[in-house]
This record gives C-alpha cells, sequence and structure tokens, in this order.
C-alpha cells in the first residue's frame, strides 16, 4: 500500500502501475460477479438506477463508462483513465484522512454486447480490499437505460478491518456518489445533444 500527501504526479504512478503487471488477485472468485448469487462471507453491494431512455442516453451511458465518470470526484480518481480494456491495471486512488491511498486492479472481464456495455475488475495484491465490483450499463427492451454497480469485498488491510463500519460507509459513499455521476453525466449530454441540434 501507497500513500501521498500530495495527488501523485504521473511520473509517479506511471511505474507503479507498471510495477502491477505481474500482481496476483487477491481473492480467488474470479469473475463471480457473473453471477446471481455472489460469494459467501463477503460483503455485497448492489446499486442500480435509471440514466435516461433510448439509444442517445445508452451511447451517453458508454460514453460515461470509458470515461470512469462513475468513480466520483474530487476524492476518488483512476489512473491511466481511459476506455477499459481486457487484463489491463489500474491505479484506483481515493483521498480520505487528508491522505491519498494507491490501490490496484485488474480488468477481469467485459461485456460489449448491443444492449449491454461494461466491465469488472478485481482487487490485486495491493489494494485494502479484496474482492471483485461490476460497473455495467443496460437498455430495456422499452429503451430504458440503466446503470449497474455490484460488488462484493472484504477488508484486506488489517487496518481496513479494524474500522471496518468506517469502510462501509465510504463504500456506500461510493455508491450514491456514483450513481449521480453517471446520471448528471448523461443528463448533460443529452442536453448539449438537443441544444446542438437546434443551432444546427
Amino acid at each position: 500500500m501507497k500513500i501521498s500527501f500530495k495527488f501523485p504526479k504521473e511520473e509517479k504512478l506511471i511505474p507503479w502501475l507498471k510495477a502491477r503487471t505481474q500482481s496476483r488477485y487477491s481473492y480467488p472468485e474470479h469473475k463471480a460477479t457473473l453471477a446471481e448469487e455472489f460469494p459467501k462471507g463477503y460483503n455485497h453491494d448492489r446499486n442500480t438506477c435509471l440514466l435516461g431512455v433510448g439509444d442517445q442516453a445508452f451511447e451517453a451511458a458508454k460514453e460515461a463508462i470509458n470515461q470512469w465518470v462513475m468513480f466520483p470526484k474530487p476524492w476518488t480518481h483512476i489512473y491511466p483513465a481511459q476506455p477499459f480494456v481486457q487484463d489491463k491495471e489500474v491505479v484506483v486512488l481515493f483521498r480520505l484522512f487528508g491522505l491519498w491511498w494507491f490501490n490496484s486492479s485488474r480488468v477481469i472481464y467485459t461485456i460489449i454486447e448491443p444492449n449491454r456495455y461494461g466491465f469488472a475488475y478485481g482487487t490485486l495484491t495491493e489494494h485494502v480490499e479484496k474482492g471483485e465490483e461490476l460497473f455495467l450499463v443496460e437498455k430495456d427492451a422499452q429503451g430504458n437505460v440503466r446503470y449497474r454497480l455490484e460488488a462484493f469485498s472484504q477488508p484486506r488491510a488489517w487496518y481496513v478491518k479494524l474500522f471496518k463500519p468506517l469502510a462501509r460507509y465510504h463504500q456506500k459513499r461510493f455508491g450514491r456518489q456514483s450513481k449521480a455521476a453517471m446520471q448528471a453525466f448523461v443528463t448533460q449530454y443529452l442536453q448539449q445533444g438537443k441544444l446542438s441540434n437546434t443551432t444546427n
């Protein structure tokens, strides 16, 4: 685990991320977020919200996933914030108690279908938690576009185990703010589209 008093510059993030390419997953239940029932012994989180209706809303939702909008600012960041790629590692940064905490995860599977788009990542050994998280947008037969944020996790670091209620509070906080960030992005995307259409 690495921490920093200041938001880390790219020259620090690049070597730290590169060193994670050989890291192992910190949990054995790989791709278990694909199942309806999550593994026992973990905290389970299932969040969903409506983002909009129609093809434009779905395109906006996909773009939000590509930009990692679901990580609420200013207290969470992803590096690199590029469209997800199977088996690629990312640095998951979050700010608590005046410190930036480095965590590593890897994209363990992707979902790229006509009406479903997203991915899941699994925690690596340099993460304060262990488990898996799914970020998915879906369009149903009626055109409703929804965001799903689902995870199973448990504390890995001793200090997270010691303050588990606080960790769970911030996980719930992340869920709420993640949904709000996705909704705000899609709403703004659609409004900008309407404005551009009226000016053409």
